[in-house]
Formats: structure tokens, sequence, C-alpha cells
């Protein structure tokens, strides 16, 4: 019998793989085959959520949240999360403003939907989150980079910013703690991009693994003219719990509204009553996952340094370190492969995060210290076998 055949659309036939996924696969597969694996290609944390979340999740699924909720979110959920931002940064948000979605990725698919049409453009730094730009194309829009560099952490400059602005760039995409740098943006940063005239879109999901400065800032500190995505995943552990949210203007919240009745129609109702839970209560434990991820970020990054791979600045958030590493092979893709196959240590290629970080490896460090130093240790056998100075060291 014959057959159709079956044309995708191009826009779905753009999206690039997802490179961490295609490592930890290949990682995956070395494991099932016998071989113990060091985990630092995935951003996930390591630890288990906090207690007083999980009971939380328990009661609301006892009472009754197993239904649909609103679908711009749990009004509790809304009315902590205005608390929070006023408790935290000091900044006074209307609960109507905040739209609940089931996940950050979720909430820019809504955002990106309503803001583009064809042949408008998103500025973003270089490197940057590897899933902005298929986020961006998938709505016929244009991703205009700006490179940052190595020397200044990696921190979007806004006179740089400035001098690439044109009619056609609609938003300015930031991440602060960014993946994968590292990189945070203090209020000087802030303020210069708040500045310029342009929606800035913050990404904001890796508040609360800041190490450097006193405090996080949210971009709504200088601007009303911003949208905020957020979530629970990151410093609360909750990755699988698919809870985030955007922060809108409110001649915004009228459009996303109607676009999440019709595309999500909800977020998990318990979930939500359990992040209402988190924001109030389950502080003192990310604090403690903080520290540890701090006390692990120096590890890695005086190990990194031994090894010769190179760090011109500390990153100052989250939970990645980004390293040179072209003196090894200038294919970062390559060499993560390499890498993995010789010693069994999994990471994230550079160039998945744009041209700007070919050359650099990305190490997650969202995993116990003993993985770390064995993964530095593994690393050090398969650099001495291509760098005589480490393999000299090693040998003293």
């Amino acid at each position: 019998m014959d057959r159709f055949q079956i044309h995708m659309a191009q826009r779905a036939l753009s999206v690039t793989p997802f490179m961490v996924m295609e490592v930890m696969d290949a990682a995956q597969r070395l494991e099932r085959a016998g071989r113990n694996v060091i985990h630092m290609e995935v951003g996930e944390p390591d630890f288990r959520t906090p207690r007083v979340i999980v009971e939380a999740m328990e009661k609301a699924l006892t009472t009754g949240a197993f239904k649909y909720g609103h679908s711009q979110g749990d009004p509790e959920l809304r009315e902590s999360l205005s608390w929070h931002y006023k408790e935290r940064y000091g900044v006074d948000i209307d609960p109507d403003r905040f739209l609940i979605c089931p996940g950050t990725s979720p909430g820019l698919l809504l955002l990106f939907g309503a803001l583009l049409e064809a042949g408008d453009a998103v500025l973003m730094s270089d490197p940057a989150y590897c899933c902005y730009p298929n986020l961006v194309k998938f709505f016929g829009g244009r991703v205009v980079f700006s490179p940052v560099n190595e020397s200044e952490g990696f921190r979007l400059n806004p006179d740089e910013v400035k001098k690439k602005l044109n009619s056609s760039i609609k938003a300015i995409l930031i991440n602060s703690p960014a993946n994968p740098t590292g990189a945070v943006l203090g209020p000087d940063y802030l303020k210069g991009l708040a500045n310029l005239d342009r929606l800035i879109i913050s990404d904001e999901i890796y508040h609360g693994l800041s190490y450097l400065d006193e405090r996080d800032h949210t971009i709504l500190e200088y601007t009303d003219q911003a949208v905020v995505v957020g979530g629970f995943s990151k410093a609360f552990a909750m990755t699988g719990w698919r809870v985030g949210y955007l922060i809108l203007p409110p001649d915004m919240v009228r459009s996303l509204l109607s676009m999440s009745q019709n595309f999500v129609i909800s977020t998990n109702a318990a979930a939500q009553k359990a992040a209402s839970v988190a924001l109030r209560q389950a502080w003192p434990e990310v604090l403690k996952m903080r520290s540890v991820y701090d006390r692990r970020r120096k590890v890695l990054i005086e190990g990194l340094r031994a090894l010769g791979l190179g760090l011109m600045s500390d990153p100052a958030g989250a939970f990645y370190v980004l390293a040179r590493a072209d003196h090894l092979n200038p294919d970062s893709k390559s060499l993560v492969f390499e890498i993995l196959n010789e010693v069994a240590v999994g990471l994230t290629p550079g160039i998945e995060f744009g041209s700007g970080a070919e050359g650099f490896l990305r190490f997650s460090y969202a995993t116990s210290e003993a993985n770390i130093l064995e993964g530095l240790n593994r690393l050090s056998d398969f650099i001495s076998a291509r760098d005589p100075k480490v393999a000299a060291t090693k040998g003293a």
C-alpha cells in the first residue's frame, strides 16, 4: 500500500537538539555498559526537595487540590509571590501581574508567542542559555547577539548593547545569575540596561544562588518596563515539580492569560500550594543548599585552574563554571565526547551556548563534592596525556 509522506513544518525542523541531553544520553549508554560516569553536564540540583515543601504537597493532595485551577495561577501563590518580592527586593507587585506556568520554558513560549511578529529581533548575550535562540526563532523572530567578554566576567555591558540597538529589536533578554557563565549582573549593569528604552526580559530562575553579592537584584527595582521569568526549580530543588511564573506589565496580562487558557489551561494545583509554602517557609533550607554549592564552587574552580583550564574570573552565581579548554581541542563538542568516552566524565560543550563559548567547557557543580573531586582526578588523567605541564605536576 502506498504511504503518503508527512512534511514537518519548517519551524519544527529548525529546532536544534538540546546538547546537554545528547551528552546525558551517551553517558547513560556507558552506564548501561557498566561504566561509572561522573555527571557534570546537567544543571539539576542533587538535593532532595525540602521536607516542608513535600509535606505541603501531601497536604494539598489530601485536601482536594487535584482539579483544574485558575488559569492565571492559584491566588494564594500569587499573593505569596507578591509578598516575597516586597520582602526580598522591596518592590510592590500586584498579585494580578503574576502568571503561573508549568515551568519557565512554557512561560517563555507564551511570552515570545505574544511579543514577536516575523522579523522582530531579541537581543541577548553570546554566550547565552542554549534554548533561548530556539524559542525566539520558533515564532519567526531573529536573534541579535551581543558578545560578552571573559575578562569582564561575561557580564552584558549596557554600552555595548546600546550600539547594537535598532528599530527591529523588540526586547533585550538577560539572565542573572547566568547559565552557562555564572555571571551576576549587579545594580550598575541592571540600571544601565533598564535605561535603554527597550522591554527587558529578565530570566531570574537562579535567584537565591548568588555567592559574592549581599543579595540578588531584580530588574523590577529599576524599571516597570520589564518581564521577569522566575520559578522554583533551581533554588528550591524542585525541577520535576514544574512551577514557574512570569511577572508582566499590566497591559500584557490579558493577552498572555488568554493564551494560557487555550494552550496550558492551568498549572499543577497541588504543586502550586507547595510552592506557596516554599516561599514562606523553605528559605532556611535554601541557604543551607547555597552554602554547600558555594563550597563546591570553590573546590571546582581551584581544581580546574590546577589543571590549566582557563578561568579569568570566578563565576558568582548559579551552579556552573565555564572554563577555557581550547588548548586541548578547539572543537568543544568533539572534546566533550573524547572526555566522556575516555574517562567517563560528562560535560557540556561551550558551542552549545553560542560561538562566543566555543573552546570552552561547562562544568556543573550541582553534584557532590566527592563527585567533583573524582571528576577532576579523571580529567587530570585525560589532560596529562595531552599537556606535558600537567603530566609533570601529576608525577611530582
